[in-house]
């Protein structure tokens, strides 16, 4: 039977499996034995299945598909940069598929080869410490990551010692000179390590007393932690994220504390609930038009990878 005419029936025939099973491994869903899974992916392969783009052309649908891989579904800044992705994805025709890493570099892996396996044309990955570049080879040409630089790809990242600078200047030229810092571990080379190195080296270059804890990213976390960083002489308090500051802001309310929050973060929810916050926007809307806009260049030819840093933007109370 020629390759271009087979269907998910005639896999499941040549695999000795029903339709369903077959089904379940074209969408990465759980239920299937591991061997089983490999003697359905072997027969794709040998038989040269393109399960995507058949089944889209028989449902009248774009051939073109691009994955975005969030690390969070819930992850407000990270929604933020999806939202401008999609309008230039559907402009160019791209049909976007959302999937969902959790910080996981082997489901990462897991993304990544039933991707292509479905013949999907590129892929916009929100980066995290962990990842392993050789697992990223096969995508060189086709991939953009998000948040995060690799030497040889496309990426687009934020400029997280920029942001916490813009915020130190702002809060020490507003006369502080107790500022205490919760930010995420330094094993997170973004959010985590940059951002914290650029305050420590602030306070330095300022004299000032450095005072920090770096439990995570969580609005749990900024709430639990807050209060190890806090002294009677405290009078500003920066966090790496926006939701670090929505945990810090609840402790703060509930303990009558009363000081300047800053943040790395424009989303609109924390603008709403704390219109007194002192925020940078890292980019994130820019960031999510720029990453599309790489990956349909580089898979038109029209551009090489590259990398472009979005600059942060001090916002201050109305």
């Amino acid at each position: 039977m020629p390759h271009n005419k087979l269907t998910i029936k005639d896999i499941a025939r040549l695999s000795g499996v029903g339709k369903s099973t077959v089904s379940r491994v074209l969408n990465n869903e759980s239920g299937v034995k591991p061997e089983t899974r490999e003697r359905i992916e072997a027969v794709m392969r040998q038989q040269g299945f393109s399960p995507s783009r058949s089944a889209r052309a028989m449902r009248g649908q774009s051939d073109k598909v691009v994955a975005i891989i969030v690390t969070r579904l819930d992850s407000l800044s990270e929604n933020l940069a999806v939202q401008t992705m999609l309008p230039r994805f559907y402009d160019q025709g791209y049909d976007p598929i959302m999937m969902e890493s959790q910080f996981s570099p082997a489901r990462v892996e897991e993304h990544l080869r039933v991707l292509q396996l479905r013949h999907i044309d590129g892929v916009i990955l929100f980066g995290f410490t962990g990842i392993n570049e050789a697992l990223l080879q096969p995508w060189r040409q086709s991939l953009v990551l998000l948040a995060r630089d690799a030497d040889g790809y496309a990426s687009v990242c934020y400029d997280d010692e920029g942001a916490i600078h813009l915020l130190m200047s702002q809060l020490y030229n507003q006369g502080h000179r107790h500022i205490s810092y919760i930010g995420a571990p330094e094993s997170d080379t973004t959010t985590g390590q940059r951002r914290f190195l650029a305050y420590q080296a602030f306070c330095l270059q300022h004299g000032l007393a450095p005072r920090a804890t770096l439990p995570g990213l969580a609005m749990t976390q900024g709430y639990q932690q807050v209060s190890s960083v806090l002294s009677e002489q405290t009078s500003a308090l920066v966090c790496a994220s926006d939701t670090l500051a929505l945990g810090a802001s609840k402790y703060l309310q509930e303990t009558g504390r009363s000081l300047q929050l800053a943040s790395v973060g424009n989303t609109p929810l924390v603008k709403f609930l704390h219109p007194e916050i002192i925020m940078v926007d890292p980019g994130y809307a820019l960031a999510g038009q720029q990453a599309a806009a790489q990956l349909i260049a580089q898979l038109n030819g029209q551009q090489p990878p590259r990398q472009i840093v979005i600059p942060a933007a001090l916002q201050l109370p109305d």
